[in-house]
């Protein structure tokens, strides 16, 4: 199993080849079309992630140590915003994912291509992300 930080290395890399913002758009939006779709009984209210302007559901189980998560959003590069947070954090322990530097944000120039709007979506799913792993953990 791979790093967090390889896994993120890993994204840095793919797109660093796109030298395009509508390239790279274009990557997210492919990347949330291709993640599984969140099964219906998960698209609660309580899997509802506040402060996002489009709809966001996160689904979070834990077992043998390791969180697994799963989201599903309305919004097409939301979704792949999605995907690529469940690709780094999803599998790994609680305490791996509370210590995470999510640094590829921002190495793949995601913080400055983002409305304000969206930006504070995304902090708001690590956030989230962090939360479970924190509840997680004291079981």
């Amino acid at each position: 199993m791979a790093t967090i930080n390889e896994i993120q290395d890993e994204i840095i890399e793919e797109f660093g080849g796109l030298d395009d913002w509508m390239d790279r758009y274009q990557l997210l939006i492919d990347l949330g079309n291709e993640q599984e779709p969140l099964d219906e009984r998960y698209k609660t209210e309580s899997n509802l992630i506040d402060g996002c302007q489009s709809r966001v559901w996160l689904q979070a189980d834990y077992a043998d140590g390791i969180v697994s998560f799963a989201a599903e959003s309305d919004a097409l590069i939301v979704k792949g915003i999605v995907a690529l947070l469940i690709r780094v954090l999803s599998g790994h322990t609680p305490q791996e994912i509370l210590d995470a530097d999510l640094y590829f944000i921002d190495r793949i120039g995601l913080k400055d291509h983002l409305s304000p709007t969206r930006s504070n979506g995304l902090l708001a799913m690590v956030k989230q992300m962090r939360m479970y792993a924190l509840a997680f953990q004291s079981k």
